[in-house]
């Protein structure tokens, strides 16, 4: 592969994304001639008392719309639902569905859910909240599949405009347990300038790696350029006082990988 086809040579990105979620965009860098560095600065785990989701799950009749707010609520979920179904064989005829953004709506697909209410271009919770569907909710029952805690708005915003929301927790965030000695050799490459960007696809993990990298991580972390696909992400790291965040085009990480190779390209010129 000649250089034009390997914009990214020679660049080392430290990938933060849970490491089950970040094959593409991994193996998308190594194409490009980067150096995908994964670095998780968020664990996804099995939630321990299923009890309430599985009661949640045995009532999908009673509800007209299902909400999942990422992959990894499809997946999770999912797997209890096809395990409580397989005597109904079929969901809810009448329960709709919906995703917070196209990696969950193709998640979903996975599962044989072809028919899922997605935003166009921008995927968050303001831009699902503003569609048509969910304007005209008042009196419908909604169950919203998420990890632990999360963003309060949809669920907030749902119940202003008169629905009947439940919450079925189905996985649990958290930050991972960091090797001192995995950290150590992250942190002398990145102050050597080893570490050329970063990649944040979540204002949870962002704070998670700060958290982390500790106060010399984070004033390489302030100058180091990071990418993300979000605005609101992008407002968050800008107000922990990153200088150089840059905010993708496009959503996903189509958007993420050729916001990359746009910087690159541009500061080799």
């Amino acid at each position: 592969m000649n250089q034009e086809n390997r914009p990214l040579n020679g660049i080392n990105i430290l990938v933060t994304r849970p490491e089950h979620q970040s094959h593409f965009l991994t193996e998308s860098i190594r194409k490009l001639g980067g150096n995908p560095i994964i670095f998780p600065v968020l664990e996804i785990s099995d939630i321990k008392d299923k009890a309430p989701l599985l009661k949640l799950i045995q009532q999908l009749e009673e509800y007209d719309l299902a909400i999942f707010v990422s992959p990894n609520a499809v997946h999770k979920a999912m797997r209890f639902i096809q395990t409580y179904r397989e005597s109904h064989r079929t969901l809810p005829a009448t329960l709709k569905f919906a995703a917070v953004g196209k990696g969950s709506a193709d998640a979903l697909k996975e599962y044989g859910i072809n028919q899922v209410i997605i935003p166009d271009g921008c995927f968050d919770s303001e831009a699902l909240l503003n569609l048509e569907t969910l304007q005209h909710v008042n009196g419908k029952r909604i169950i919203v599949f998420r990890g632990n805690g999360g963003r309060p708005l949809l669920g907030d915003t749902l119940k202003q405009r008169g629905a009947l929301l439940d919450y079925a927790e189905c996985y649990y965030r958290d930050k991972p347990d960091v090797d001192p000695n995995e950290l150590s050799h992250l942190i002398a490459n990145w102050s050597h300038g080893k570490i050329n960007a970063v990649v944040i696809t979540s204002t949870e993990g962002l704070q998670n790696l700060f958290d982390i990298i500790g106060s010399y991580g984070q004033q390489l972390l302030k100058i180091t350029p990071v990418f993300t696909a979000h605005e609101r992400i992008a407002r968050n790291a800008r107000e922990t006082g990153l200088i150089n965040v840059v905010l993708a085009a496009c959503s996903g990480d189509q958007g993420i990988l050729q916001s990359i190779q746009d910087y690159f390209c541009v500061t080799k010129v």
